[in-house]
């Protein structure tokens, strides 16, 4: 039986109970956990960070939140996500990237075909989805096949210009979307053999082994490069980097829980920043551990149950100085969900407070030869705070 025949399927659940649901959203396999009230537009946009689909009246009668559900256009604001187990959804991110723009995007920003904008996503993949089931439509038919998507701008005369456009630069039919592929989204998502990559958090759970880490595309949320000095030599500070256990046990609010072989590492961590308390789940991979050269670089990924994800690369570098040692940490990190609200400066001063407590960490631990004692916390909201005003007013004073 097709995934088609198989949907809508009966969910029986309390109002707040979680459901799981699994599906492909722009190519990335996803999995969320969601009450079975949760409307799809309200998981794209609340719970997967794609805000391009625009809710509008909520009652299907606006088309703003208008997407691709199995390649047809679909109300997002009509349809529960529980109901779409299994299936393939586009939304207007997935149609462009912004140094690619698909055939029909370059053809609204020529002719204007936008005012506020808001009505412009789904008016987007209204066309698509036109132009591919119907390549020849008559430009007198626009109009009506159109009027699915209300512009508050009445910006319709542009909108059915670019359309009509679009229609005679490919008579043959539009190119499909041009930015689906596996990336990072607030879901729990990652891979099996079939369908690419599988909710990272069951990888763990379930593994034999070692699992495949893959950074997304694109530029990371937060780049920072950070450096600073311990009174502690080289080579007591690489003793500790060689203990795997020592090491993690100085990463703030982190825990090693488990060894899956070919240098790769499950824990977990946990972060609070304010209100936004969360609890990953995740692996790293050492892919480079040089002594000689003094540098160690991890791939890591997690996710948590409230659908935040991170993914992040980060080289950490030594320089020996005598009895001290110069510690870099260059780190690209991939934030979505609830962590990626933090914004790019508050998510910078997270990560330098913590590999600042890292550092010390480290510092401490090659020093005793002997692990902290109990984990080490992660920064507070009011320390954060402060420190980061501290800094900003450093910063403007020099």
């Amino acid at each position: 039986m097709s995934v088609e025949q198989e949907r809508p399927r009966p969910v029986r659940a309390g109002v707040d109970e979680p459901v799981e649901v699994r599906f492909r959203v722009n190519g990335t396999p996803t999995v969320l956990e969601l009450p079975a009230r949760v409307t799809l537009s309200d998981a794209l946009r609340d719970h997967l960070g794609l805000t391009g689909t625009h809710v509008g009246c909520e009652h299907g009668v606006c088309g703003m939140c208008t997407v691709l559900v199995d390649g047809q256009a679909a109300r997002a604001c009509l349809l529960f996500a529980v109901q779409l187990d299994g299936a393939e959804i586009t939304t207007v991110e997935g149609l462009g990237r912004p140094d690619a723009l698909h055939p029909l995007q370059e053809s609204f920003g020529r002719h204007h075909a936008l005012q506020c904008g808001f009505c412009t996503p789904g008016f987007l993949m209204s066309s698509y989805d036109l132009l591919t089931d119907r390549p020849d439509v008559p430009p007198e038919d626009l109009p009506a096949e159109l009027s699915g998507v209300i512009c508050r701008c009445t910006g319709y005369r542009n909108i059915l210009a670019a359309v009509q456009q679009t229609q005679q630069d490919f008579p043959g039919g539009i190119p499909a979307p041009g930015n689906c592929g596996v990336r990072a989204l607030a879901g729990r998502a990652a891979a099996t053999p079939a369908r690419g990559p599988e909710p990272m958090a069951e990888q763990v759970a379930e593994a034999a082994g070692p699992v495949d880490i893959v950074l997304p595309d694109g530029e990371p949320t937060v780049a920072v490069e950070i450096t600073t000095a311990v009174e502690v030599a080289a080579d007591r500070i690489w003793d500790v980097f060689d203990d795997i256990h020592t090491l993690a046990r100085c990463l703030p609010g982190a825990e090693l829980t488990e060894e899956l072989g070919h240098r790769q590492y499950a824990g977990r961590a946990r972060v609070s920043v304010g209100p936004i308390k969360l609890a990953f789940r995740g692996v790293a991979q050492i892919v480079e551990h040089d002594r000689q050269t003094g540098r160690l670089r991890v791939l890591a990924q997690g996710q948590d149950t409230g659908g935040a994800q991170t993914q992040a690369e980060i080289v950490l570098c030594t320089a020996s100085h005598g009895t001290s040692t110069e510690l870099r940490a260059d780190a690209r990190v991939y934030l979505t969900g609830r962590i990626a609200q933090f914004g790019r400066a508050l998510a910078g001063d997270v990560s330098r407070r913590m590999f600042e407590q890292f550092a010390a960490a480290v510092a401490q631990a090659a020093t005793s030869g002997k692990p902290p004692e109990g984990p080490v916390k992660a920064p507070s909201a009011l320390r954060l705070m402060w420190a980061s005003l501290l800094d900003r007013l450093r910063r403007a004073n020099r």
